[in-house]
């Protein structure tokens, strides 16, 4: 494995040259076929877009890239930010893993529980 692949478990989704990357987690059981939902895929996306929290931030770039694990569009479970993008991709594999090996507390980012949900990704993790 390169710097720049992701651990086991995870997929590279996206990666554009000097731009976002985003890495997805077992897209091979977050399906329509399964019982896990493709909307709701652990994503972890680096970008240097704006985090702001209005209309077209998004689209401004900054000076510090940032590396977020999402398990749903509304659900962040750890955000962290780095000088570079080079950082923050080593920073996303180091996440990447953390993840897989169960070492992310993702409950405590619901503020409604969805236990069988969670029970459900509880199994996937330790393969």
């Amino acid at each position: 494995m390169t710097e720049s692949e992701p651990p086991g478990g995870w997929s590279l989704w996206n990666d554009e040259p000097r731009g976002r990357r985003i890495l997805v987690f077992r897209p091979d059981v977050f399906n329509e076929s399964n019982d896990l939902p493709a909307a709701c895929i652990p994503t972890i996306l680096v970008s240097n877009r704006s985090r702001a929290n209005r209309p077209g931030a998004s689209q401004i770039p900054t000076d510090t890239w940032h590396v977020a694990l999402t398990l749903e569009p509304d659900v962040e479970v750890v955000v962290e930010s780095y000088e570079s993008r080079a950082t923050a991709v080593a920073g996303a594999n180091d996440l990447a893993a953390r993840f897989a090996d169960g070492e992310i507390d993702y409950r405590s980012a619901y503020q409604l529980p969805r236990e069988a949900y969670l029970d459900r990704l509880d199994e996937v993790l330790p393969e």
